[in-house]
């Protein structure tokens, strides 16, 4: 165990081996594995084995290599019954991605990560194709990231950026630290979080919060679409999203009162 921070050093080493591993392209040599990662070679033949034995990977014999097993799959599927948005918050999605004519999402907070619970897209109004079931990432460059950067208090938010970093994702990504500080005030100050460009080249996304019955933020509707349309369409579109936004959250405190016998929503 690293004194002073509770992590165990063989866990650690074995969750970093795998997501090498997941992000590679193909299979890989174990030879591989412990150049990138800077382990010698005996512990990092340990640490396949480990991974190996419990179906986290498979060794590839004629390749003399490792890639995924299925217990990933498994674990991401597990992910996706632990945050699946109820139906009453599916139903709002449907709606928004109706009224608003895009993509729709619903994503949920989760300890300082905003994930992706729920899409709604066609074949006319596509989702952005990063943005599945499970998405987390680049929180500074997404418009229901955003929305959760802005709640954060501000030595919690400096910590977070900290570890997650503003890499810029397109040209457009707001990476200046001062600069989204302003623009997440008055995201704070509007009640709503847009991103032009900063995500994906030619696509916008505007999201509105989400709170439960005690008012705490807890997730966020949104939609994508082309920035030519969103410019053409904003006030149209903003008006479905923040409407969305206020039958989810009748949705969350209805599911969630249920979930305590308090009442029986219809």
């Amino acid at each position: 165990m690293n004194k002073g921070t509770g992590v165990l050093q063989s866990v650690e080493r074995a969750m970093r081996v795998l997501d090498h591993i997941a992000a590679a392209p193909g299979p890989v040599q174990a030879k591989q594995v412990a150049a990138a990662l800077g382990l010698t070679l005996p512990t990092t033949y340990h640490l396949l084995t480990t991974l190996v034995t419990g179906g986290y990977l498979v060794h590839l014999t004629d390749e003399r290599a490792y890639a995924l097993g299925h217990r990933v799959d498994d674990l991401a599927r597990g992910l996706h019954r632990q945050i699946e948005a109820s139906p009453e918050v599916q139903r709002v999605a449907s709606v928004i991605h109706r009224e608003a004519q895009a993509a729709a999402y619903y994503a949920a907070l989760r300890d300082a990560e905003m994930i992706v619970a729920h899409v709604v897209e066609c074949a006319l109004h596509p989702r952005i194709q990063p943005l599945a079931i499970g998405f987390h990432q680049a929180p500074h460059a997404t418009a229901f990231g955003k929305l959760m950067l802005a709640q954060l208090p501000a030595d919690d938010r400096e910590t977070l950026l900290e570890h997650t970093g503003t890499p810029a994702v397109t040209p457009a990504t707001v990476t200046d630290r001062d600069l989204l500080a302003r623009q997440l005030r008055q995201v704070r100050g509007t009640g709503l979080a847009v991103e032009v460009d900063e995500f994906q080249a030619g696509l916008s996304c505007m999201a509105a919060p989400v709170t439960d019955a005690a008012g705490r933020f807890v997730g966020a509707v949104a939609v994508s679409m082309p920035t030519t349309r969103l410019r053409a369409d904003r006030w149209s579109v903003e008006r479905a999203v923040r409407l969305g936004a206020v039958r989810a959250t009748r949705a969350v405190a209805l599911t969630t009162a249920a979930r305590t016998g308090r009442i029986t929503p219809p």
